[in-house]
């Protein structure tokens, strides 16, 4: 099955965290990588199958919008990431994560 990587990017720690745990109780995903990206935004990526990443994906966005304080600023999906792009951007399963991999 195709892989694929979903992001997420917020204004905020509580509704990235909201975002992280809904995406991860919601589809047979694998958080990847998190991390500040500019002026208090914080993204949150996770893999997996397609389908699964998309289910995550949404639950992420609406976790993430039920919080007050913050909003979801923008996500995105990437099916079938290509090899290159894997070993440049930090989208790949490293061993930090791969006690909780599901592949």
């Amino acid at each position: 099955m195709p892989m694929a990587v979903g992001v997420i990017e917020t204004l905020g720690f509580p509704s990235v965290l909201a975002s992280a745990d809904a995406m991860v109780k919601s589809a047979a995903v694998t958080l990847v990588y998190y991390g500040i990206a500019e002026s208090g935004r914080l993204i949150v990526a996770v893999r997996g199958h397609v389908s699964e990443v998309r289910t995550a994906v949404e639950a992420g966005i609406a976790a993430g919008e039920q919080v007050k304080t913050d909003t979801v600023i923008t996500h995105y999906i990437v099916p079938n990431p290509p090899e290159n792009v894997e070993t440049i951007l930090p989208i790949h399963f490293t061993e930090k994560s791969q006690p909780f991999s599901i592949f």
